[in-house]
């Protein structure tokens, strides 16, 4: 299956070197390439009703305003069309954009530095992700969420360095295989690691990967109590 991309990029450079990326991976079409928000806009309202784009990818400053147009794309992708999957590109981590990006909910939703945009593989396994309902959120924001939520003195602040790592993962939209793969441990370890967080921080553990990953983003973000 196809994947129809929106991009969003004031940078002419950067939008012409994604776009070069996306075109050379099989079954990805990028259907518009645009500078602004306006421009994101009429795409979407132009696209066929069978030719509506998969996820919109987008950088969070650009035209007219240069503050937060990314983070209000989503919110109108939100409202107009549910299925559709945002993926939000910075230069910077801003645990403001990313609260703001969580509050109406993680599905589908995605939040990468824009130094990640070279690794095509990890930009399209993005992608992909929050196109199935998934969340994507880069390892720094993820690490800087945790930093700000520790320094408040609340639940973070218990978890060992290992949770932290798992954690970490987790957020990133791994299943508990792909944790054990990549911090060397087994599949029970990370069991017993995600149990203990979740006691840790409260918040429940409901099974599937998707809901275990939007409590732990919901609460980093700031939204749990």
């Amino acid at each position: 299956m196809t994947l129809r991309v929106v991009l969003a990029e004031d940078n002419a450079l950067l939008r012409a070197g994604v776009v070069g990326l996306l075109e050379d991976v099989p079954d990805v079409e990028v259907v518009a390439a645009c500078a602004d928000m306006d421009g994101v806009l009429a795409a979407l309202r132009d696209s066929a009703p069978d030719r509506v784009p998969d996820v919109v990818l987008t950088d969070i400053r650009m035209p007219p305003t240069r503050t937060d147009e990314g983070v209000r794309l989503a919110r109108y992708c939100r409202e107009r069309y549910p299925g559709m999957g945002v993926l939000l590109l910075s230069q910077y981590v801003d645990p403001s954009y990313v609260r703001t990006l969580l509050a109406e909910g993680t599905e589908g939703r995605g939040y990468l530095l824009k130094e990640r945009v070279s690794d095509v593989d990890e930009l399209v396994e993005a992608l992909r992700t929050v196109v199935s309902g998934g969340s994507v959120m880069d390892p720094k924001v993820v690490e800087s969420l945790v930093r700000s939520r520790s320094r408040r003195g609340e639940g973070i602040s218990r978890l060992t360095e290992r949770e932290r790592e798992v954690l970490e993962e987790m957020a990133r939209g791994r299943n508990n295989a792909a944790i054990a793969a990549d911090l060397v441990i087994t599949q029970r370890a990370v069991e017993k690691h995600i149990n203990s967080i979740f006691s840790k921080l409260g918040v429940a553990a409901e099974g599937e990967a998707h809901p275990r990953v939007r409590a732990v983003l919901h609460y980093l973000a700031g939204d749990l109590a």
